[in-house]
């Protein structure tokens, strides 16, 4: 929570002190200063195009946010590409009593089951999260509500459609949390790996989606971005199986860059290196014996029985005698050393500066994939009432603009879920209709409804 400095006996006596909290100088919360750093950041003139204009107070805490974000040192926000306001006169309200006292997102009775709890069937995290703001913001408009129902219909119509849907959903993962993280160049290898499958997965999702025959899938598809050219960078780029970090070094594929693959080759190819020196210097020299090892202190030698020392040619230099034995080096393995030993570094500083320019070129896609990520987040939300009303057996409510509310053999999601095995509520039955004089008619007293609700939970 961020508030002006001094301020702090005002805001912990209005909220409390449980709150993570920050203090900004007066200046931040400024309109001037705050329209100002949001224009900057989103490059555009004026804010008209957010509907935000003449919000005051909301531009002034978009502003303070960019203002804390920058104090705090987090400079890479390129993925904050937008800012929108909640519109009143789209969604019902709800305070936070009301959503407590509802048990939407969580019990009061611990070991209790919300709303959430019985129709959270999503696969990705997104999509949970997603499901979380539908439930707190409930629509006003009729139309977007049918809109839904028609897809989870849809859903039910074609089970071979939501069967392939739920197959690839499973291969994205969060596509949020790693493009933010991609943002701010923080991704890892692993997640860039995932970021390849999840858009492999959103290509056959997209055509699916097309050739559908309802109107809002096919918006998602024609919203759908599969990003194909740094797709199939990542493919070319970055191992299958990459370590959890880059200086680990593995991450880089074979073929991308020659000097790598050189470096590689010294590195790992070693053995078989000195195997071929050796054979060579022992049918040049004629000294079977001859072998090639390595210790700390001279590095890479040749070692060579006092029985054959009569053979050794004039340009290997003595470095050891021993009691059977002479130890030598030669220009070629001093060469060969410093090459080895500065190869393990050379790899990781080359495969680090390839894999930051893979996380740059990320950048020009995220807003692409922050697309991708809140539709496949809104199928995945319709794909689970799909499956949750099959599950509960559901029935597809007829949802219009009107002043009459028939609700004929309803049920209580939660409280059925709550009675002992064997047991089941009675159906529910209300009719509310508004009369001319304003006045609310209930042919059906909702109060038996209630103690028959009661009377099954005792």
């Amino acid at each position: 929570m961020l508030f002006e400095r001094g301020k702090r006996g005002m805001f912990e006596g209005n909220f409390g002190s449980k709150f993570f909290t920050f203090e900004l100088d007066d200046w931040v919360f400024n309109e001037s200063s705050s329209r100002e750093k949001l224009l900057k950041h989103f490059e555009t003139k004026n804010l008209k195009g957010f509907g935000v204009e003449h919000l005051k107070n909301g531009i002034v805490a978009s502003g303070a946010i960019l203002q804390y974000l920058n104090m705090t040192q987090h400079y890479q926000i390129g993925h904050i590409t937008s800012l929108s306001r909640i519109e009143e006169d789209r969604y019902v309200r709800l305070d936070k009593f009301t959503v407590r006292s509802l048990e939407l997102i969580g019990s009061m009775n611990e070991g209790g089951t919300s709303l959430l709890d019985v129709i959270d069937r999503t696969i990705s995290p997104m999509g949970a999260r997603l499901l979380k703001r539908w439930v707190v913001f409930p629509l006003k408009d009729e139309k977007p509500v049918n809109e839904r129902l028609d897809v989870v219909e849809y859903f039910f119509r074609k089970p071979d459609f939501k069967e392939f849907i739920e197959e690839k959903l499973h291969l994205i993962g969060d596509l949020e949390r790693i493009v933010s993280k991609a943002a701010v160049g923080r991704i890892s290898p692993r997640e860039v790996v995932q970021l390849k499958v999840a858009l492999q997965a959103i290509e056959p999702i997209k055509n699916a989606c097309l050739n559908a025959d309802n109107g809002s899938l096919r918006r998602i598809g024609e919203q759908l971005n599969i990003c194909l050219s740094i797709r199939e960078k990542i493919a070319k780029e970055v191992k299958n199986d990459p370590p959890l970090l880059v200086n680990k070094g593995g991450v880089i594929a074979d073929g991308v860059n020659a000097e790598l693959d050189e470096l590689r080759q010294i590195a790992f190819s070693g053995k078989d290196y000195l195997l071929k020196v050796q054979q060579r210097e022992s049918e040049l020299t004629g000294i079977p014996s001859l072998k090639i090892a390595y210790n700390n202190v001279f590095g890479y030698y040749i070692e060579v029985r006092n029985t054959h020392k009569d053979k050794v040619p004039a340009d290997w230099i003595r470095k050891q005698t021993l009691v059977n034995a002479e130890r030598y080096i030669t220009q070629e393995l001093k060469e060969y050393e410093e090459k080895i030993l500065g190869a393990e570094d050379k790899i990781l500083v080359l495969e680090t500066k390839l894999y930051n320019e893979l996380v740059i070129a990320l950048a020009e896609f995220i807003p692409a994939i922050q697309i991708n990520a809140s539709q496949i987040a809104r199928l995945d939300c319709l794909l689970a009432f799909a499956n949750v009303a099959k599950e509960n057996n559901y029935i597809r409510p007829v949802v219009e603009d009107s002043e009459v509310i028939d609700i004929r053999q309803g049920r209580h999601p939660v409280i059925e879920k709550q009675l002992p095995v064997g047991r089941s509520i009675l159906p529910m039955m209300s009719f509310w209709t508004r009369k001319p004089s304003k006045s609310l008619s209930l042919p059906v007293p909702i109060w038996r409804v209630s103690r028959l609700c009661y009377a099954r939970l005792r």
